[in-house]
């Protein structure tokens, strides 16, 4: 005889789903992509969301589950299992990588040492926000930037069993109108990041003060906290949660929706289709033209909300074990894939960065073929000899067998003693490392650093004389407008020369992120005030396009400038060739101008000419770039 407690239990007991396991596979694929290089696959990053409505269904339906069966929640129970299935891989990636680091890349152990406890801790995400390392940023060796979404998870782990023990203390037929109210707390949330976001350029915090939010003397990137913090990233995780209150697999099996699962089939190909275009379609910044970078409005203004909407049509599909889309998603290459797919996250961002050295640049096929076999491995070997043994229960067992192995072991046993010692002594080397430390800026950021002192803002600088010259009213005085020898315009690769440039009397206003538009603009400006110079060189177009129209401007400003000079871009940007074509008709057309090809004479650069990243200046490029230009002068 079957009683209702035996009933319940059955409807509400969570069976294993492959199809979510393929779902996983394609989410942790297009993260993967995304982040080797962006251009594949732009929106990529989206598989974060995927998993963040994956888990909110998951563990929600665990927990009604456990409700069911005991009329209980075993907090610690529910957290026991969770640690047993993060914190090992968490913990083995993490220390492969201060040794890693240790030993390869020991200028970046300081900068580690904070992304290290915050991953520990399960903070990466406020971190990040915190110290302005956001998803985008680029130069740092920061391999470790990718824990912000096991963060975000992490955090709903620890909240969200509390949080639904006191629902369904009062009540599971309560629970489809408490999924009512999780889905309009989920687009609220939704709607307040599109509220926020904002919708200008973005730049740095003192040019595009709108961007970003101030406390005391810190600047926090709106687009980073909207992008990473756990309030604005859980409607994935409360939609999640909505569905499992309302769509238990085994309860699908015994009510009206019994034989309508090839019904669902068409929700799956909505949610394949819809997230193909979205992650096809969206990015997280975007250039537009001239104007700059701007957060995608697509992205934060229901972009999110539609990647979760995508993925709820698909839990929909396969949670019904009749309809076919499960099957087809859960074939048993997805479902390896989708398996092992906390593992390939975790591993692969490390890898890449091993690889590459920093952010920002992207990997060639080959490479990423090379690094993916790498991640495989030792995803692989991670999963079978640390992840499943623990999630088991049985890894003391496993060691233990080792150590009682048969006869004639010996010779095994003294190699396995050396390798434990050096396993206990290479870490305890890297760990003292990576404590003692000093923190250092990135190769790119300490060379800019270093050039703060050696350029000028002149538009404020006149500003500033003005101001001072009618501050004495007792003293008649006329604002007389500079004469420059040499005044030199540029951005953050001009700046990293400034110190050199500076020796030689040359006037250098250089800031980072700079636009050629923005130049052309401060060109107007120092016209109109009356300013003259003898010559005047410009290094712009690495940020972006410039325009045809704004290479007029700028030179129509200058035409009364007996010389000209102007570099082409030497980055690796879809915008290069075209900025670079422009510039190098401009003497066509304007007699005053000579073109300085830098993406040709500086590959004759010998010595340290570039950083790390092949576009910043390094200790012989900055020499190499200023003697160049005194030759296109006429100086040297």
């Amino acid at each position: 005889m079957t009683t209702a407690g035996s009933r319940s239990q059955q409807i509400s007991r969570v069976p294993y789903l492959p199809g979510l396991d393929g779902l996983r596979a394609l989410a942790v694929i297009a993260v993967i992509v995304y982040h080797a290089n962006s251009k594949w696959l732009p929106g990529g990053f989206l598989g974060v969301e995927v998993f963040f409505v994956i888990s909110g269904y998951l563990i929600t339906l665990l927990l009604v589950a456990e409700h069911e069966r005991t009329d209980s929640v075993s907090l610690t129970g529910f957290w026991g299992r969770r640690a047993r299935r993060l914190l090992p891989a968490l913990v083995v990636m993490m220390a492969l990588l201060v040794v890693w680091t240790a030993l390869f890349e020991r200028n970046a152990l300081g900068t580690l040492r904070g992304d290290v406890i915050a991953g520990a801790l399960y903070g990466s995400n406020w971190f990040q926000v915190w110290i302005g390392a956001g998803y985008t940023a680029v130069n740092d060796f920061a391999p470790l930037r990718h824990l912000w979404s096991l963060a975000v998870e992490e955090q709903f782990y620890v909240l969200w069993p509390m949080i639904m023990l006191v629902i369904l203390a009062r009540g599971r037929e309560r629970l489809p109108r408490v999924a009512a109210w999780f889905t309009a707390t989920a687009l609220a949330i939704g709607a307040l990041v599109a509220l926020l976001v904002p919708s200008g350029s973005i730049g740095s915090c003192s040019r595009t003060p709108d961007a970003y939010w101030t406390i005391g003397e810190r600047c926090l990137s709106k687009v980073d906290f909207l992008y990473l913090s756990t309030p604005s990233r859980a409607t994935g995780l409360l939609l999640g949660a909505a569905l499992a209150l309302v769509w238990r697999p085994f309860a699908l099996l015994r009510g009206p929706m019994k034989r309508k699962g090839p019904l669902l089939d068409p929700l799956a190909v909505i949610g394949l289709v819809g997230l193909f275009l979205l992650v096809r379609g969206t990015h997280i910044l975007e250039l537009k033209g001239e104007d700059g970078l701007h957060a995608d409005a697509l992205l934060f203004r229901g972009g999110l909300l539609l990647t979760a909407v995508c993925t709820l049509l698909l839990i929909a599909a396969v949670a019904h074990q009749k309809a076919f889309s499960g099957r087809i998603l859960g074939n048993p290459v997805l479902r390896f894939v989708g398996e092992r797919s906390y593992g390939l996250y975790l591993y692969h961002w490390p890898v890449f960065q091993a690889l590459r050295h920093e952010t920002g640049v992207t990997l060639r096929v080959h490479e990423f073929v090379g690094a993916l076999i790498v991640t495989v491995a030792i995803t692989e070997v991670s999963y079978r000899a640390i992840e499943l043994p623990i999630r088991e229960r049985r890894f003391r067992e496993s060691i233990v067998s080792l150590l009682r192995a048969g006869p004639g072991v010996v010779r095994r046993r003294s190699t396995f003693v050396v390798a434990v010692a050096a396993a206990v002594a290479i870490p305890l080397f890297s760990v003292g490392s990576l404590v003692t430390a000093d923190l250092r800026p990135n190769e790119v950021r300490g060379t800019l650093d270093q050039a703060n002192g050696a350029v000028t803002d002149v538009l404020g600088e006149i500003e500033g004389n003005q101001t001072d010259s009618g501050s004495a009213p007792a003293v008649t005085t006329t604002f007389v407008p500079p004469h420059y020898d040499v005044f030199a315009l540029g951005d953050s690769v001009m700046k990293g020369a400034a110190p050199s440039l500076k020796k030689k009397g040359v006037v250098v206003d250089a800031v980072e992120d700079r636009q050629g538009k923005m130049g052309a603009e401060i060109f107007v400006q120092l016209k109109e005030l009356g300013v003259t110079m003898d010559a005047a060189v410009i290094h712009l177009g690495t940020n972006g396009p410039i325009s045809t129209e704004t290479l007029d401007t700028m030179m129509q400003a200058l035409s009364s400038v007996p010389q000209v000079v102007v570099l082409t871009a030497r980055v690796d940007r879809g915008w290069t060739e075209s900025n670079n074509s422009k510039i190098r008709a401009l003497p066509d057309r304007y007699p005053n101008v000579k073109v300085l090809d830098w993406q040709l004479v500086a590959e004759l650069c010998q010595g340290e000419c570039f950083t790390s990243d092949g576009i910043h200046l390094d200790r012989d490029g900055m020499s190499y770039y200023t003697q160049e230009i005194w030759k296109a002068l006429g100086r040297a």
